[in-house]
């Protein structure tokens, strides 16, 4: 899947689990990265915002983000504690057309691998 976007900054809304790390992955006792996040994450322009999310409850807060550090994927905020059932996302778009939402939904655990931006 290829992503054209535009020159402008943007806002990246991460989920964790199944997206970044393998689903559950905490609870059996080792964070596991999933197939080409680190390659992914590197080509985020720096000037972009991210924003992780998660369902996670906040007592994993300190392991989670050790293991987000060890593995250089930095982010602006992180977010616990969130409900399990959708994520929505609303937005204008702008008076030229530009469309600024963009949601995608991946098969839990199959990684970052295939998304060319």
């Amino acid at each position: 899947m290829k992503l054209k976007l535009s020159k402008l900054p943007k806002t990246w809304l991460i989920d964790l689990d199944g997206t970044i790390i393998e689903h559950n992955s905490h609870l059996r006792g080792k964070n596991i990265l999933l197939k080409g996040v680190k390659k992914f994450w590197k080509k985020i322009p720096k000037k972009d915002k991210i924003v992780i999310l998660t369902g996670r409850e906040k007592k994993y807060k300190k392991n989670t983000i050790l293991f987000l550090k060890q593995n250089n994927l930095y982010y602006d905020h992180i977010i616990f504690d969130l409900n399990i059932g959708e994520r929505l996302l609303l937005n204008d778009k702008k008076p030229d057309g530009l469309k600024t939402s963009i949601a995608i939904n991946l098969k839990r655990n199959i990684g970052l691998s295939h998304i060319i931006i």
